[in-house]
C-alpha cells in the first residue's frame, strides 16, 4: 500500500452530504426567524430613509 492511499480521505456517506435542496441550505446556516427579522428590519428601514428624505425634499421647496 503506497502512501497516498493511506491518506486518501474516506467517501462520505449520505448522512453526511450537504442538503440537496436550496431552502434546506439556506436555513441550515440561519434560523427561520433571524431571516424574517432582518427582511422586516431592511424594509421598515428603508421606508424610514424614505421619509427622512421626503422631510428633506419637501422642507427644501418651501425655502
Amino acid at each position: 500500500m503506497s502512501q497516498a492511499e493511506q491518506h486518501a480521505p474516506a467517501p462520505a456517506t449520505a448522512t453526511e452530504t450537504a442538503p440537496t435542496t436550496i431552502r434546506a441550505r439556506f436555513e441550515s446556516k440561519f434560523p427561520r426567524g433571524l431571516i424574517i427579522r432582518l427582511i422586516a428590519y431592511l424594509f421598515v428601514g428603508h421606508l424610514f430613509a424614505f421619509f427622512v428624505y421626503l422631510l428633506f425634499v419637501l422642507g427644501g421647496q418651501n425655502q
